[in-house]
């Protein structure tokens, strides 16, 4: 039997930790008044919808781990309709499930019930480092820090703007999940967290260098993770130190995706990071 959600507020009493099974949310929220009431009624309103969220999930799994491209989006959850809709756009030209959107499609869907249950001036839910965010005045702004794989942080970037949602995901091979490229982090700006996640998913693995490069060790995917939902494909365990110009070649692989998703206005920025060089593309960031 799958066991109940954990919900407690954080000790300063702004922020709410929902947790349950791999799940873990960081949630904020800011009242237009003084009062907090507004704040109250949107983290119960997270609380509430996130309680059945990952009972829906495993309901689809099998389906989710599946490839989305040429077939319907006939899920029952919505936040598994949210998950196909976010790597539909991506399917036509590389493998994709559903799954890699799963993180930004969690936390889009509990800030979608936050927004929905009261006025906020910003409200943001963080799902390890993937985060939906919404801005509720003009001089409304979010500013989040991006990190290195030391947890050293490299950049930052400042949202701002007026009944605006954007969602910033980050992946690579030192996330939480397995990449076919040898990014460190890729960093996605997108009008939902869930489309940043399957972004910055796609990006992260064009981050690469073909054939049997001598740097870098590589296992099928079902060897490390035998629930993984991209089966005997092979995923990168480590990258040994790499010269300059492997580095360019793979970040310039990397680049051309992100500007090919911003071309077809997918994204709306990306910073990729490999071994102390970046890329930037469109995107609002200082760099440290």
């Amino acid at each position: 039997m799958m066991s109940r959600h954990v919900a407690a507020l954080l000790p300063c009493r702004k922020r709410l930790h929902l947790q349950h099974g791999p799940i873990n949310l960081v949630i904020g929220a800011d009242d237009r008044s003084s009062s907090g009431q507004s704040r109250t009624e949107a983290f119960s309103a997270a609380e509430h919808r996130f309680a059945t969220v990952l009972h829906e999930l495993v309901a689809e799994l099998d389906e989710l781990r599946q490839g989305t491209d040429g077939r319907p989006n006939g899920f029952r959850s919505p936040v598994a309709r949210r998950m196909f809709d976010a790597t539909s756009p991506f399917a036509h030209d590389v493998f994709v499930t559903p799954m890699a959107a799963v993180a930004g499609a969690v936390a889009d869907e509990i800030l979608s019930a936050m927004i929905d249950a009261t006025d906020l001036q910003r409200a943001y839910v963080n799902n390890g480092g993937d985060i939906a965010i919404y801005l509720g005045s003009p001089r409304t702004t979010y500013r989040a820090a991006i990190a290195a794989l030391d947890c050293s942080t490299i950049g930052s970037v400042e949202l701002s703007g007026s009944g605006k949602t954007y969602g910033l995901a980050t992946s690579g091979k030192g996330g939480r999940s397995l990449s076919l490229g040898i990014a460190d982090s890729v960093t996605v700006l997108a009008s939902s967290a869930a489309t940043a996640d399957a972004a910055a998913t796609l990006v992260a693995n064009s981050v690469n260098l073909a054939g049997g490069h001598p740097a870098i060790e590589r296992r099928p995917a079902a060897e490390i993770d035998p629930d993984s939902d991209l089966g005997e494909r092979d995923v990168v365990t480590s990258c040994g130190q790499l010269c300059r110009h492997d580095i360019e070649l793979a970040l310039s692989q990397g680049e051309a995706h992100a500007c090919e998703y911003l071309t077809k206005g997918l994204v709306t920025g990306a910073a990729l990071f490999l071994q102390g060089q970046s890329r930037i593309v469109n995107m609002g960031l200082a760099l440290t």
